[in-house]
């Protein structure tokens, strides 16, 4: 009997662990498991608790008050509160056409503005060349302008039109005195030739007094229209060059100033000139004098 007694108290202190227990112990010297017990449990439970609290329609009326209330205070902040708008670099006209296409009834929440929709829209104005947009101190809608000016009057199909030197065309003109000041091109295509165009404008020189315009002919070259009716028909390759010898020819014998209709220089090697019907039959008058006078 006391052998058995002895071997049940042996039994009772034996230290090692369970079957679960040792399970339990190997599971928890895995990383995934210890984080999965130590955040994803509370994380589950405080999840149960907030869905339980949310099914309730009034409290979640109440929360979404709340947060309205928090937005609307925050926003209608008097530092976050933009009262006017600034438009620099452009005319007045160019101005009240950019207030004009803002959305926004001044003041309002910075949060509530869109600037890069705002640069879009004023830079898609024609007569902007490039823009920016930010919130300056003291609650200004800053808008910059980089404006585009009129280099040309163009007369095309549909009318005259204000164009810059880049050949965008910026407005409609209803007559050439609205801008006298301005060099007048014409026919199809003029406008995408801006820059030629100013620069044959520029070497005139002395027949800029007598300039009309200038003529795009086939979307190729171009024809320098004087007063009197007078033309210089210019080459597509050389045109300033061809236009000096005109000038240089006129200056030395007085070539423009005589009754010429047209000077043609589309050939370097042969420049044409082409008379009136007047001096044509002038000249033919005189040549049958001098017939006449030689023969007797």
């Amino acid at each position: 009997m006391q052998s058995l007694n002895g071997e049940k108290r042996m039994a009772r202190s034996d230290p090692a662990p369970s079957r679960w227990a040792y399970r339990f112990q190997r599971l928890m010297l895995t990383p995934v498991f210890r984080t999965l017990l130590r955040v994803g449990v509370p994380f589950a439970l405080c999840l149960v608790a907030t869905l339980f609290y949310l099914s309730a329609d009034g409290r979640r009326d109440a929360i979404r008050l709340a947060i309205a209330d928090i937005r609307a205070e925050i926003f209608n902040r008097p530092e976050f509160t933009v009262r006017l708008m600034a438009v620099d670099g452009a005319s007045d006209g160019l101005s009240a056409d950019i207030r004009e296409i803002v959305p926004y009834d001044f003041p309002v929440s910075s949060f509530d503005l869109d600037l890069e929709t705002i640069r879009q829209d004023v830079a898609g104005l024609a007569a902007v060349r490039a823009a920016s947009v930010r919130i300056r101190n003291g609650g200004v809608l800053q808008v910059d302008i980089v404006e585009r000016h009129p280099a040309v009057l163009w007369r095309s199909g549909e009318g005259l039109h204000l164009v810059d030197i880049e050949g965008v065309v910026l407005d409609d003109v209803t007559h050439r005195g609205a801008h006298p000041d301005l060099p007048l091109l014409a026919g199809r295509g003029a406008d995408r030739h801006v820059r030629e165009a100013m620069e044959i404008f520029a070497a005139t020189g002395p027949l800029t007094p007598r300039l009309r315009g200038l003529v795009r002919r086939g979307e190729r070259r171009w024809d320098v229209v004087l007063d009197r009716g007078q033309i210089i028909l210019l080459p597509e390759i050389g045109p300033i060059q061809a236009l000096e010898r005109v000038i240089a020819l006129s200056d030395a014998q007085d070539m423009m100033a005589r009754d010429l209709v047209a000077v043609d220089m589309r050939l370097s090697e042969r420049p044409t000139l082409r008379m009136s019907e007047g001096a044509v039959e002038n000249w033919w008058k005189i040549r049958n004098i001098s017939v006449e006078n030689d023969g007797s």
